[in-house]
């Protein structure tokens, strides 16, 4: 159940508790339920659409805020609303918060790569960055926590970074004159998936052998996730010829194939579920601005609700581990705010997702 208490803000100091924001209303063109769950006065944001934001259970939320007046991390109980402070971080990169495993959270400060556990707020500096690069643009964990990616970059050159969470230690697993951004350990396998430009996805061992570009379809490249079981990689194609349809396509990186799962209502950002039978889009379109389901097995979409983002690829939409909840952002009430809905009629349950 969601809980609707609100309460005035305050100046939050890390392991503070922050009343619950939540409000809740009838979307304008669907009439479902939709909850802001953080109040557009202050910017909150979502970690990167591929980290991992929640345990295994769903109960909370981890995202970052600067109702303190700095950005911060966050831990939202999703029953109550409750949030609490996690960090007193000088240069947060909102994008990197990522749990560890359901006791820790991981995120960059500045330079620092910081491991906090959730309950005793005890921060231990993991890895620093040479002074010769800064960070770059991605940052994701192993899904059993043991090892971080991170891009760092420097003029005229980026190189990925695979650090062992437990001794610090680093090795670069690849690096390219161009950019290299949105690193995703795969799932089952000593593999690392990796942007490289803005239209082509890599794929590296943990050893740095095997670093080859995967064979996708010709246009732009959009949002890309792993399949919970790593066999394949789900991604958003957009097509070189204007009048076609963005589409979503899956590669599989062991046998070199793609193939076309579906168009959608020109998605600019999308997600999958947790067994990757329904996946959830935000539009692009100015005249249609919604966040939608878009089940693969019949190809077909259900409008969810209106997001109205001033930039539909930021609203970074995710399903809650066991596919029952949706969350996105976006900034159509003022800052960047959270919202959520239930989709429990909609979506069957799956099993909790690593990811």
């Amino acid at each position: 159940m969601w809980s609707l208490a609100s309460a005035p803000l305050g100046f939050a100091q890390k392991g503070q508790l922050v009343p619950s924001e939540y409000k809740r209303y009838k979307d304008a063109a669907t009439e479902f339920d939709v909850f802001r769950l953080t109040d557009p006065a202050h910017e909150s944001r979502l970690p990167a659409y591929y980290g991992r934001a929640f345990p295994r259970n769903g109960s909370f939320l981890i995202y970052s805020s600067d109702r303190s007046g700095a950005m911060q991390a966050y831990r939202m109980d999703l029953k109550s609303g409750q949030s609490r402070s996690l960090t007193e971080a000088s240069d947060i990169v909102p994008d990197s918060l990522a749990l560890a495993d359901e006791h820790s959270l991981c995120y960059l400060d500045g330079r620092s790569l910081f491991l906090a556990n959730l309950n005793s707020l005890h921060t231990r500096e993991v890895y620093r960055i040479d002074e010769a690069f800064e960070a770059g643009h991605g940052f994701s964990l192993s899904e059993d926590g043991l090892y971080a990616a991170l891009v760092e970059q420097k003029p005229g050159g980026s190189r990925l970074r695979l650090i062992a969470m437990r001794t610090g230690t680093a090795t670069t697993l690849a690096e390219a004159s161009d950019s290299i951004s949105d690193p995703m350990p795969r799932p089952k396998r000593a593999g690392m998936l990796y942007r490289r430009g803005s239209d082509e996805l890599w794929l590296v061992n943990f050893d740095g052998a095997q670093n080859r570009k995967l064979r996708l379809a010709s246009g732009g490249l959009g949002p890309a996730v792993w399949s919970a079981d790593g066999r394949t990689v789900v991604y958003l194609n957009f097509p070189p010829t204007p009048k076609d349809l963005n589409n979503i396509r899956e590669c599989t990186p062991d046998s070199n194939e793609d193939k076309f799962i579906s168009n959608t209502t020109q998605f600019v950002a999308f997600n999958r579920n947790g067994d990757s039978s329904v996946f959830i889009g935000a539009s692009g379109s100015k005249a249609s601005p919604y966040v939608l389901l878009l089940v693969r097995s019949v190809k077909r979409e259900l409008t969810l609700c209106e997001h109205r983002a001033s930039d539909p690829r930021m609203t970074a939409p995710i399903f809650s581990p066991n596919s029952q909840r949706v969350f996105f952002q976006s900034d159509r009430d003022g800052k960047m705010a959270i919202y959520a809905m239930t989709v429990d009629r909609l979506v069957e349950a799956t099993e909790a997702d690593e990811r």
